[in-house]
């Protein structure tokens, strides 16, 4: 085990190191930023449906899905992003790997232990804009984004019994990210001077997240579950200093000097919105499963970090997930390929953003594999979504991610007979 864990570790500091910019969406410049937190591997491979839980893999959507665990186990899970983006007139390609959870989950009887760390969410873009006025002049704007804002949480699970479970998890979420605005005016004679406004907001606070399980066998081989969550507004402290500065740049483009004129901290609330889900699906223990989630989120509270302009506001926002695995024969001993889990899964969601007057929803369509090597799990997923639009002036992101999640698990506190 302990090699198992180092082996955890390292893949963690790699996907680490790797990914410092999680997002390459103009989208996470508003509100939280690209919210990042989105469950496991094999959970995103059925769509993001949180309704099931298991003894081998960790559900992060629902507490109560802890005290399933009968296995210690360490899960590490990554993705690599490939993202188109355009807009009416122009298009450009981004790549991103980063980690999405570094988890550690302990059965005590009765009881289940998680605790873990992921990002929240993240700050990752590079927009570029031109305007030629009257007399010739050609303003450039530039605007970039960086950061993010994690989450270390621990949670508690209760079996009450074989069919009915309550769970609650608490998180810390820390961060920091930048945002630039940088305008440089352009005349028949190139000017080097520009304008720059950096902003940095660091962010505190924590969240609280609840659940419930319930599953009931309807005949001899099949069985009702049902899934509720809560999670109750929470406020996160922001913590923004704005810097404006006149800034002269090399001839190869690097800055030479930052010249400060003007600070001003500012302290705001940032709301994490409350939360409402409910999932039912029905199945065959392990067999099959085919279930829906629908989540609804309070987003109608978020502001930004600073002032977006009037063309940017938020709605409340639903996010619904359908989706289902099949695994042929769990205990084939002759066929490897009956042992696979076999996962597919839809979502749709509005996000909540509205940008002149368009909502911002974001789909995807999503596959993936449960390989099992021994009592440990290698889950792979991939997905296919759309986010935006190019209408009213916006901008679309048609992405591909790969992920791969590593599920490590082994039998701690067993007592060994000597013969």
């Amino acid at each position: 085990m302990i090699k198992k864990i180092i082996v955890v570790l390292s893949i963690f500091f790699s996907l680490t190191s790797s990914g410092q910019e999680q997002t390459s969406s103009p989208y996470s410049s508003y509100g939280l930023g690209e919210i990042k937190y989105k469950g496991t591997t094999d959970v995103k491979a059925l769509g993001g449906l949180g309704i099931a839980g298991d003894s081998i893999n960790i559900n992060l959507l629902n507490p109560a899905s802890y005290s399933k665990i009968k296995l210690i186990s360490f899960a590490v899970g990554g993705t690599t992003s490939f993202t188109d983006i355009q807009n009416n007139s122009e298009s450009d390609k981004s790549k991103r790997t980063s980690l999405d959870y570094l988890l550690v989950s302990i059965p005590l009887k009765k009881l289940g232990v998680t605790f873990g760390l992921m990002p929240y969410s993240s700050v990752g873009y590079k927009t570029n804009s031109n305007l030629t006025e009257l007399d010739g002049t050609e303003r450039f704007k530039t605007k970039t984004g960086s950061g993010n804002v994690n989450k270390f949480f621990t949670g508690i699970a209760y079996s009450v019994n074989k069919n009915l479970s309550f769970g609650i998890d608490f998180g810390y979420h820390f961060g920091t990210t930048e945002n630039d605005f940088t305008e440089s005016l352009y005349s028949p004679i190139v000017l080097q001077y520009s304008t720059k406004e950096r902003n940095t907001s660091k962010t505190n606070g924590y969240s609280i997240n609840t659940g419930i399980q319930y599953s009931k066998k309807i005949s001899s081989k099949l069985n009702l579950l049902t899934s509720f969550t809560f999670s109750p507004e929470t406020k996160f402290k922001n913590t923004n200093d704005r810097v404006i500065a006149t800034v002269t740049y090399s001839n190869n483009g690097s800055e030479a000097s930052f010249d400060v004129s003007d600070v001003v901290t500012t302290k705001i609330n940032m709301i994490n919105p409350s939360k409402f889900s409910f999932g039912a699906g029905i199945g065959e223990a392990k067999k099959w499963l085919i279930g829906t989630d629908i989540t609804f989120i309070n987003n109608r509270k978020l502001i930004n970090r600073f002032d977006m302009g009037s063309a940017v506001s938020f709605e409340n926002s639903t996010r619904i997930a359908v989706g289902g695995y099949y695994v042929p024969k769990y205990d084939s001993f002759s066929n490897y390929l009956n042992r696979i889990v076999y996962r597919a899964g839809f979502r749709y969601e509005n996000t909540g953003l509205v940008i002149n007057n368009t909502s911002i929803n974001d789909y995807g369509m999503n596959f993936g594999l449960g390989l099992p090597v021994g009592l440990s799990r290698i889950n792979l997923g991939v997905e296919f979504g759309k986010k935006g639009t190019t209408s009213n002036n916006l901008i679309e992101e048609n992405y591909f991610n790969l992920s791969v999640g590593l599920s490590l698990n082994d039998i701690w506190f067993k007592k060994r007979k000597i013969d």
